[in-house]
């Protein structure tokens, strides 16, 4: 499935902390915490929980959010599918990171260990 110049820019400027709390429902619906989804988070993007929140009172776009985050090295190892989208053939580098985040998301809801998670060896 390839994404559309449309579906990049609707993406890139949503709101972080308009979808955040979605995140957070989605995790705990599934027993899983919000201190787990912020270290997921903070694994990905380097925020802390106080820069996270930050981010988020500011109302930054996922475009600013991904400006601003230091993406682990490790990143490029989150394979799968997300939303329809193989994230690892995903082009467009932004719509890769979000997607990316998804799918971190996605396997914590999930009940994926920690350790897979955070692709530790």
């Amino acid at each position: 499935m390839k994404s559309t110049s449309h579906h990049d820019e609707r993406i890139a400027k949503m709101i972080f902390g308009s979808v955040y709390p979605h995140y957070v429902a989605k995790v705990e619906k599934k027993g899983r915490t919000k201190e787990e989804l912020n270290q997921v988070i903070e694994w990905l993007t380097g925020f802390t929980e106080n820069r996270l929140q930050k981010l988020i009172d500011e109302k930054v776009t996922f475009e600013t959010f991904f400006e601003r985050a230091a993406l682990h090295s490790n990143a490029q190892y989150i394979t799968g599918i997300i939303c329809g989208y193989r994230v690892e053939d995903i082009e467009n580098p932004l719509t890769q990171k979000v997607r990316y985040l998804d799918k971190l998301v996605d396997e914590l809801a999930k009940g994926r260990k920690m350790e897979k998670i955070l692709r530790v060896s």
